[in-house]
């Protein structure tokens, strides 16, 4: 089947916003694709750091991921609701309030020494993020051509990329400053040390994320104050059947491709720093472990910049087919191998992953018209995929080891490569048929 243009919300464009406004927009926009992509990626830091401060399974320590991107399943229609009622902006001044709250949770959280809590925090940070997720992704998408919006929504995660990135380091000089200690070595301590010492673990996600709350704070502020342009009313193409989501299939295996990638993406991120500590990897302390962490992610910011520029010159489901093979091979050499060359591979992911979310993200959305924030929603709500995959990665890894578990990954890219050929093709079915 021909592809067709992305049908989103109306282009912001108009006399009243014309190109200038919209590339002083993007360039707002963007910041909060740093920010979410920062605080998400955090969770890679905290993952080994609570494994140690709790004494926790593998399985339980994914329960930071779990929790995190369990608060997309349960927002993200409610999100979507409260942006079709409010507007994007005021969706967008909304989510920060909410993240900041969730950041400040981290405080009493760390004074209490309670996972529970911690967990609690993580969730309200998440349902934040979510907000942010529906409210920013088609409005960055309808700031200029439909034809480019895969180019352009690539382009914004660049930024979220730089962010991911960063945050390993920030994490190990912050977070990780407190070298964590086995179970045999608190055992061998005096009751008074080891509690002086999980006590200074846990206060050293206190000021990191209290500082994270008041920067959201403040840029909540400031979007509240700066004039975007207003979304014009969402067109539907002839011929489209809109009255359900059902009936456009392309966005429901979307759905799926969201809940496969995302949950795949953060599964490998969560396991690096436990997988570099494996004698057969690289035998790595979880600080230095961490140091290696932003080439997984600064792949990814590297690769959605050359996105930019490859969606625009190849169909955006070739480029994403490509991606997809390419990780699956370096799977494969990561699972059959060891040393430095399993080490590199894992990390060269990263360069991969980059475009497939803003890929299939607009690959999805094509055609929706008038339900595109509904189906924004939708697609949010798979991002639960980071609250599974993980999981189930960590349950494997508890019976096999860390090493063979990367095979749940590998799975969710399986079902990719299928999207990428034939499930993104825009199909809309009747809706007496749905």
């Amino acid at each position: 089947m021909a592809q067709v243009p992305v049908s989103l919300p109306a282009s912001a464009a108009s006399a009243d916003h014309p190109v200038e406004n919209q590339r002083f927009a993007l360039s707002v926009l963007t910041s909060l694709f740093f920010m979410w992509g920062f605080l998400t990626c955090l969770n890679d830091i905290l993952i080994p750091h609570f494994k140690a401060m709790f004494s926790l399974s593998y399985a339980k320590a994914m329960l930071v991921q779990t929790v995190f991107f369990a608060a997309f399943f349960v927002v993200s229609i409610p999100a979507g609701r409260l942006v079709s009622r409010v507007g994007y902006h005021k969706g967008i001044v909304i989510g920060l309030v909410v993240a900041a709250l969730g950041c400040f949770g981290f405080y009493p959280a760390a004074s209490a020494r309670s996972y529970e809590m911690f967990l609690t925090a993580l969730f309200v940070l998440a349902a934040g993020i979510t907000v942010l997720q529906v409210s920013a992704n088609p409005f960055v998408a309808v700031l200029g051509s439909a034809a480019t919006a895969s180019s352009r929504l690539s382009m914004a995660q660049a930024f979220n990329s730089l962010a991911t990135t960063l945050a390993p380091e920030f994490g190990k000089i912050f977070i990780l400053a407190v070298a964590s200690k086995s179970a045999v070595e608190l055992l061998a301590m005096s009751s008074a040390d080891a509690d002086a010492h999980r006590f200074a673990e846990a206060r050293s996600v206190q000021l990191p994320y209290v500082g994270l709350a008041i920067t959201l704070v403040v840029l909540a502020v400031a979007m509240a104050l700066v004039k975007l342009p207003k979304l014009q009313g969402h067109q539907e193409q002839p011929g489209v059947q809109s009255g359900s989501l059902m009936a456009h299939k392309h966005l429901i295996w979307g759905a799926v491709g969201i809940f496969a990638y995302v949950g795949a993406e953060v599964s490998i991120g969560s396991f690096l720093i436990n997988y570099f500590k494996e004698p057969t990897i690289a035998g790595l302390s979880e600080s230095n472990g961490a140091g290696f962490v932003k080439y997984y992610w600064g792949g990814l910011m590297v690769g959605r910049f050359i996105g930019t520029f490859t969606l625009r010159l190849w169909k955006p489901s070739r480029v994403l087919a490509f991606h997809v093979a390419a990780v699956v091979a370096l799977l494969a050499v990561t699972m059959s191998t060891s040393g430095s060359v399993a080490m590199w591979s894992v990390l060269a992911i990263g360069l991969f992953n980059s475009i497939m979310f803003p890929t299939i993200f607009t690959l999805a959305l094509e055609g929706l018209g008038p339900l595109t924030s509904k189906g924004s929603g939708l697609l949010c709500m798979a991002i639960v995929g980071g609250a599974v995959v993980p999981l189930l990665q960590g349950l494997l890894a508890d019976r096999v080891g860390v090493h063979p578990s990367f095979v749940v990954p590998l799975a969710c890219y399986a079902y990719l490569i299928w999207f990428a050929l034939r499930g993104s093709r825009r199909t809309v079915v009747s809706s007496q048929n749905v």
